[in-house]
């Protein structure tokens, strides 16, 4: 597979868009994590399934995300992603993707949602190994005394992220 790489500068340091052909996101993550977005990669295609090649032209999916952190929250609602994964992890994702941005869920709100409520910690465990962050929105999810728990990007991004999208700090 061949996948496109895009690099943006954003107020939280700069992001790797990566992209199929077919313009689905397939990663995202922060430069200062690239390897362990490599990683990743290499663990959901194998070692030799895939190919990075820098994307040449900007396409709808880094516009979207350079508009989201322009302040359009939901540009990035509805854009196209394509994971690996595991059935359940994939089942957490899509889970995600239904938090409306300026809003949170706890961990265990969450696996009660997927309809499995005793597994708030696979639940987190799959969160942690999202890697569309910021538009699978993994950062939407918090401890259920309302505390920011961990975020693969930092909690400080965490804590800018929802900001931005006009969640009240007050951890």
């Amino acid at each position: 597979m061949q996948f496109l790489i895009d690099r943006i500068d954003t107020p939280i340091g700069e992001m790797l868009i990566v992209a199929d052909h077919d313009g689905n996101l397939r990663a995202i993550d922060w430069t200062d994590y690239e390897e362990r977005m490599r990683r990743l990669l290499r663990l959901h295609y194998g070692e030799t399934g895939f190919r990075l090649e820098p994307a040449r032209n900007r396409n709808g999916l880094t516009d979207a995300v350079c508009s989201y952190f322009a302040g359009e929250i939901t540009a990035i609602d509805t854009l196209p992603v394509k994971t690996a994964g595991t059935p359940f992890q994939r089942e957490v994702w899509s889970a995600l993707r239904t938090i409306p941005g300026g809003s949170t869920v706890s961990y265990a709100k969450l696996a009660g949602q997927i309809g499995r409520p005793t597994a708030i910690r696979a639940v987190g465990l799959a969160n942690g190994s999202n890697p569309i962050g910021v538009v699978v929105p993994c950062h939407r999810v918090i401890g259920s005394n309302g505390s920011l728990t961990g975020y693969g990007g930092g909690i400080q991004r965490k804590r800018w992220l929802l900001k931005h999208e006009g969640v009240r700090d007050d951890n």
